[in-house]
This record gives structure tokens, sequence and C-alpha cells, in this order.
């Protein structure tokens, strides 16, 4: 499961909500798709569209299956928002968020970890990677990144020297 946004409000009185993503385009989501909720820590549960209207490149609104009253939908708000990883593959969706899993693997150190999470800052995308036991955070910039192999699931980077004693 890939994080990719989040409710951030009703919309109307027929339950429709408003989500916000960072997948930067408008229509890669479909009638019956499905997406998946966090609504207690570690429990994704899935929910189907049934209508769904970008309105901008990062936000659209949402009918979901079975919430039919504001009431409902206002359980939603403020939950983090998932969806599978072969949905935004089959979609073209160009983003880095396809890397969690990803073996992240320098020029000259080699295998440096698995990328956890992916973070959208407002200038770039950090990866979050475990190595010698502690977290850091690598940028995923076209200056270091040379190149990904999605049957590999790895990524060939060229880091600066002393980033990850940072």
């Amino acid at each position: 499961m890939i994080r990719i946004g989040k409710i951030v409000a009703t919309h109307g009185l027929a339950g429709d909500v408003i989500l916000t993503h960072i997948l930067n385009k408008k229509n890669w989501l479909k009638k019956d798709d499905a997406l998946f909720l966090e609504l207690h820590k570690g429990s994704f549960i899935p929910f189907f569209v049934t209508n769904v209207r970008a309105t901008q490149e990062e936000e659209c609104i949402l009918r979901f299956e079975d919430i039919t009253s504001v009431e409902a939908a206002k359980k939603l708000v403020g939950r983090s928002v998932y969806s599978e990883a072969a949905i935004l593959q089959q979609r073209d969706a160009d983003t880095p968020l396809l890397w969690v899993g990803y073996t992240i693997v320098d020029r000259k150190l080699g295998a440096i970890g698995v990328i956890d999470d992916v973070i959208q800052t407002a200038h770039q995308w950090l990866a979050q990677v475990q190595y010698n036991g502690k977290e850091v955070l690598i940028p995923l910039i076209a200056e270091m990144l040379r190149s990904a192999h999605p049957p590999t699931k790895t990524i060939q980077m060229e880091l600066p020297d002393g980033l990850l004693e940072l």
C-alpha cells in the first residue's frame, strides 16, 4: 500500500468527501477503484469509489459506496488514504511513491537500504531509508538519480560524500 493523500473535508450533504493527493494528475482515479483508509493505526479499510470529480491537479471530490450522509462522511475527515501500487502503475502515475520497497544502490557504497517511505516537501521528494541502524532521508533529485529498474526494484544513485552521516 502506498500513502497517496488525505481526506480533508466533506462536500455537500450526500456524503461526498474531498481528497487531497500527491499524484499531480487529474484523472488517475476511476469509478469502482478501491482506496484504503486508515481508520485505526495499521488498519486499512477498503472504500469503493462510486463517483469521482477532479477539481485540481492535487484534489478531487469522491463519493464512496455506503457513505450516503454528511454525518458518515465526517468520520472520514483527517484519515490518510492509501492505494495499491498496481492501480498507480496501471494509470501511469509518474511519482516516486511507486519506489517504496525499492533498494537504493550508491555508485561508491553499494546497497544503502530499502525505501520505507517517500515524503514530499515543498521543493523535492525524500526517500526514508534505514542505514546503519538509523533513519536517513535521501533527496530524490535528478542530480543524484542515475536510473530506476522496476524489474529488480533498485534505484541507482550517486550520493554526495557525507550525506549519510548527517
